[in-house]
């Protein structure tokens, strides 16, 4: 499967690339080509040094939507609108979000558009035939990139087309020890990315790092 990330050389998007490459061809978004192709290679070089064989290319932006048949969002909400704007081709596409609306004071909080989401702002962004699916989002980002630790967490898969939803979920199952579940449609995106400032706020008061969600 081809996979576009957008903002691939972020925390969130090298991780899933390198979480990902192994099996499918993966597209680093970037809005800095040059920046997109230097994360690719040092990420073919670590990932060979473990015996690990990636397949992964530097790419702009527009191009990882252009050669993806999946498209991963993975960009700070701040920036959300103003990259989505700078891009075309969400036509029939699955888009992936990960993205979550947070807020920091001495603490950290839930900050959700009018929309009352990341993935429904999302939504209205992109062209009606786009499928936005809601994955990913409460998993550390430092996590994502050590690739020695097992990834055991639980991440909720919520959209609207249920054909989109069921590819993205056995994608989640594909990495590490990840177990997906449905969480329903699109409109749940509210309650499943306010989870992360909560998990934020737990690991800062109880001094614990990496807090993730597993349910039994």
């Amino acid at each position: 499967m081809k996979i576009g990330i957008i903002g691939g050389t972020g925390d969130i998007g090298e991780g899933l690339a390198h979480r990902l490459s192994q099996n499918h061809e993966i597209y680093i978004g970037s809005r800095d080509k040059d920046k997109a192709c230097e994360t690719s290679e040092c990420m073919i070089k670590a990932l060979s040094e473990k015996g690990i064989s990636a397949h992964c290319q530097g790419v702009t932006n527009q191009d990882a939507v252009d050669m993806g048949d999946i498209v991963v969002i993975s960009v700070n909400y701040r920036h959300l609108e103003s990259t989505i704007k700078s891009l075309t081709g969400f036509e029939d596409k699955i888009v992936v979000t990960p993205v979550n609306p947070i807020g920091k004071t001495d603490h950290f909080y839930y900050d959700p558009p009018e929309e009352g989401s990341a993935a429904l702002a999302i939504k209205k962004m992109l062209p009606e035939s786009a499928k936005i699916v809601g994955a990913f989002n409460n998993i550390s980002a430092q996590k994502w990139k050590k690739l020695d630790e097992v990834l055991d967490y639980s991440v909720a898969v919520c959209g609207d087309d249920l054909a989109s939803k069921k590819i993205v979920m056995g994608l989640v199952e594909e990495v590490s020890e990840l177990t997906a579940y449905d969480a329903g449609p699109l409109e749940s995106s509210s309650i499943i990315e306010s989870i992360t400032p909560l998990i934020l706020n737990i690991a800062k008061y109880n001094n614990m790092k990496d807090v993730g969600i597993k349910f039994y």
